[in-house]
């Protein structure tokens, strides 16, 4: 029933794709449907990755279709060109002419009004960004430990010499060269960069073999991610932004408002927090309570925005989970009952 490698956007050679799953019983020429953007902090990841099979499976039961969809990946592309994307994701997913066939031969497509959509860490913030400048706008938006829910912390401006990152090793810079400004310039643009890691007969067992899979923790590391989401190297945004830390903004809705005066506005688009309206959609909010790769700070946050812009908002924080606590081996078990309610919230928007 799989509708697998539908590409929906070429740009110059990279042509951009989705996998659509639909229901096993199509009721209706055009389905309600259930978008989702995998994490790998923007740098890496495509449809497979990171692939929240609860969600998969719970939205092709309630009689809807899944749809994975990937996104041009930093350093090469910027938010801008991410935004370009998901908006011509929607736009695709939305035409009349746009159908997709099942293995026996079923034709189907998106119902245009009932389409919700779901990202994870990288992929919450292009869900964030969807919900901004999608059309059509999605009924709903499911943000899993989203990155994008404030940017302006020192986890993003600060550079650290201490583990920060889940724990783990503080990366060389030296290590990755061709991933940063000004060398990351000549890289192609690419939209699937899928995992890969050494064996366990590998002098370094288990180590990413793929060099772009700790790329989003080094730009954290660097204090320089606005950097590389917005294209502004020179003169380096997040230096400029740096300073402003600490400088008696204490409040982050003030200190928010601080930092976009001092960003250009042709940037304002890639940020999330500067463009929540009360058009925004209908909104879930999950994180790990102790989660230090995506803060949970950054949903709370984001939930403050919504609720002062008088968008329904729902913010679950998961006591004893941390960065992508959804794809455990025991996740079904542990945090089945708050997989069935952000479900009942999709099914919910959608019916």
């Amino acid at each position: 029933m799989d509708c697998k490698d539908v590409c929906y956007k070429k740009v110059g050679d990279v042509s951009i794709h989705l996998d659509v799953y639909p229901p096993e019983l199509l009721g209706t020429a055009t389905l309600p449907t259930v978008c989702y953007l995998h994490g790998g902090g923007l740098t890496v990841g495509n449809r497979t990755s990171w692939f929240p099979h609860w969600i998969k499976a719970r939205m092709v039961a309630a009689g809807f279709a899944f749809i994975s969809a990937e996104y041009r990946l930093l350093p090469s592309a910027t938010v801008h060109d991410i935004i370009d994307d998901i908006k011509d994701l929607f736009a695709f997913l939305a035409r009349e002419d746009t159908l997709f066939k099942t293995d026996q031969g079923v034709e189907f497509g998106v119902d245009s009004k009932r389409i919700a959509i779901a990202g994870s860490s990288a992929g919450g913030l292009c869900a964030y960004l969807a919900g901004i400048h999608a059309v059509p706008k999605p009924k709903a938006v499911l943000a899993m430990y989203a990155q994008g829910g404030n940017c302006f912390t020192p986890q993003y401006l600060v550079p650290k010499t201490e583990p920060f990152f889940l724990g783990r090793e503080i990366l060389d810079p030296k290590d990755f060269t061709e991933f940063i400004h000004p060398n990351c310039a000549s890289l192609p643009a690419i939209s699937n960069s899928p995992l890969a890691y050494h064996p366990p007969t590998s002098p370094t067992p288990g180590w990413p073999a793929n060099p772009r899979m700790p790329l989003a923790r080094l730009y954290f590391q660097l204090g320089v991610v606005l950097d590389y989401m917005t294209g502004q190297h020179e003169p380096s945004l997040s230096a400029e932004l740096r300073s402003f830390l600490g400088g008696g903004d204490s409040d982050p809705l003030a200190l928010q408002e601080s930092m976009k005066a001092r960003i250009s506005s042709k940037h304002h688009r890639t940020i999330p927090q500067f463009n929540i309206t009360s058009e925004f959609p209908p909104a879930f909010l999950c994180h790990g309570a102790i989660d230090s790769a995506v803060l949970p700070e950054e949903s709370e946050h984001m939930e403050r925005l919504l609720k002062a812009a008088g968008v329904s908002v729902r913010l679950l924080l998961v006591g004893d989970a941390s960065h992508s606590f959804d794809y455990a081996a025991d996740a079904e078990s542990k945090y089945g009952e708050h997989f069935d309610e952000m479900a009942e919230f999709l099914k919910g928007a959608l019916n």
